[in-house]
């Protein structure tokens, strides 16, 4: 996991002190880089290929509308849901194949993002997607970018257990008022750690508003070459990650069970 505390009757570290403060921070500012990712991912998505690739409930909504109102949903739509469970169960049964688990685990995640972005990003400039968003390439480049956020987000629940949504904000907005009253008011807490809380929160909403910010200006700018830039902050993710012999990937060996 990307989060862990030292256990009482531990060996010290052997690691440099330097170590421990970049994983401290990487602790507390991880989810923002990856919420910065999911906000470009989302927006790119949308306004190239007219689906929501990293809110999946917004696909829902829209499907349900289109039943009632609209006619039958585009074929895009009615398969993003499946194809991102689909694509969190694949993740799932990779772990399981490749017996991944402590440390090894967080960093294989970063690389299937990585890498289905990367084929998105090719696909998108060689074919030209955002010509025509109902084509056959536009509905596989969407799928891939939805199966890179399933990775993503699985990360998250598998690593980073309580750590903020990447890309729900309704939820993380929720949290960030009640952390903030908390904070804000002398009366009996509701909520253990608000003020940690409230910061990790924050991080997470602001990070994922300059994302979907910048990925809007990116396809204004560079159209398909827009899916540049959450392959480079998923390189950025992949490279800042824990290796296998930080300090923090120490601590999260020993915890892991045999």
């Amino acid at each position: 996991m990307l989060e862990s505390s030292e256990s009482p009757g531990s060996p010290p570290s052997l690691c440099p002190p330097t170590d421990a403060t970049h994983e401290e921070l990487l602790r507390k500012h991880f989810p923002a880089l990856l919420s910065v990712i999911a906000g470009m991912v989302d927006v790119i998505g949308y306004l190239s290929l007219k689906l929501f690739t990293a809110h999946v409930t917004g696909n829902i909504v829209i499907i349900a509308a289109q039943l009632v109102y609209g006619g039958p949903p585009r074929m895009d739509q009615v398969l993003a849901v499946p194809v991102f469970m689909i694509a969190v169960a694949g993740v799932w049964t990779l772990i399981q194949v490749l017996n991944r688990r402590g440390p090894n685990l967080p960093r294989l995640l970063l690389l299937i993002q990585l890498l289905l972005l990367i084929v998105v990003l090719a696909i998108a400039v060689i074919f030209h997607a955002d010509a025509n968003p109902r084509s056959l390439v536009a509905n596989v480049t969407a799928m891939i970018a939805i199966a890179a956020m399933a990775s993503q987000y699985s990360l998250l629940q598998l690593t980073m257990p309580g750590a903020p949504s990447t890309a729900v904000m309704t939820g993380n907005l929720t949290k960030t008022v009640l952390a903030f009253l908390e904070t804000a008011t002398k009366r009996q807490p509701l909520i253990a750690d608000s003020r940690d809380q409230l910061n990790k929160v924050v991080q997470v909403v602001i990070g994922f508003f300059v994302g979907c910010m910048v990925g809007a200006g990116a396809v204004s700018w560079f159209g398909d070459w827009a899916w540049c830039l959450p392959v480079i902050l998923a390189g950025v993710a992949l490279a800042v990650a824990p290796g296998k012999h930080s300090a923090l990937s120490n601590q999260q060996s020993a915890k892991t069970p045999t």
